[in-house]
């Protein structure tokens, strides 16, 4: 009963095939590709998988992207389904204002995370931080209500509005410095402490709001970055999309038997 796992971000889709639908499954095979490339999927990284019984992902990307990553899959008897965020999932209330606008990715992650946080133990807040080409910040309380969360420019949109609507300033190749005495290091390390300040500012407002310590933890291409700039500790968790699939094609029973 293989499961395939799908993120298509803003910049990379992201795969994983799974020996079943379900936490804890064994991973069979995982890839990844920029969005220029995905109509090479079949030909390449895919057509030497079995054919999954059945897939679930999540796209922030246009819909014009997901049909191309569904042309890719009709070489499998297989319908592809997508996450749309909802007013509880899997053990998640979800606190937006309209809950079916909030991010899938976002909605996904913290499903992840919050199931990740329940196997180690009692119930206690969490901070989620997805670091890519934007940057979301989420809060949940300890009873599993997402509280609401942080959208703000990732590293590279961040530095190429710089370049573009300053003279003289370029996409800098500096370091993360405190004191940075150069045009690159600072402009890498003022990129990096906004983003850590937003993350900083979460764990503020819900350890007020919750009374206790919130467990951080952060996922995304470019976490590793920050984790280094963090004046909190925060968990490096890559796989919380991927985890997040397989708690909600669990909890909706995918790949059963007739």
């Amino acid at each position: 009963m293989t499961f395939l796992a799908i993120d298509v971000g803003n910049t990379r889709l992201k795969w994983a095939l799974f020996d079943a639908p379900r936490p804890g499954a064994n991973l069979l095979a995982q890839g990844a590709e920029f969005l220029d490339n995905i109509d090479k999927l079949a030909e390449g990284a895919w057509s030497q998988l079995p054919a999954p019984n059945c897939m679930l992902g999540c796209v922030v990307a246009s819909d014009a992207v997901k049909h191309r990553v569904e042309d890719q899959m009709e070489m499998w008897d297989v319908a592809p389904q997508w996450v749309v965020s909802s007013a509880f999932e899997a053990g998640l209330t979800n606190g937006y204002d309209h809950p079916a606008r909030l991010g899938p990715d976002r909605w996904v992650a913290m499903i992840g995370a919050w199931h990740r946080m329940l196997a180690m133990g009692a119930p206690r807040p969490i901070v989620v931080t997805m670091v890519g080409t934007a940057v979301t910040v989420e809060a949940i309380d300890a009873q599993g209500k997402f509280l609401g969360g942080y959208i703000l420019p990732g590293h590279g949109i961040m530095l190429r509005a710089l370049e573009s609507g300053t003279a003289g300033l370029h996409v800098p190749t500096g370091e993360v410095r405190p004191f940075p005495t150069n045009t690159s290091d600072a402009l890498t390390s003022g990129g990096t402490y906004a983003i850590a300040g937003a993350m900083e500012r979460m764990v503020l407002h819900l350890r007020q709001h919750c009374g206790t310590e919130p467990w951080c933890v952060m996922a995304g291409g470019a976490g590793w970055k920050m984790a280094p700039s963090m004046a909190v500790p925060f968990e490096l968790v890559d796989s919380l999309i991927f985890d997040g699939l397989l708690q909600i094609a669990a909890s909706r029973g995918f790949c059963q038997q007739p």
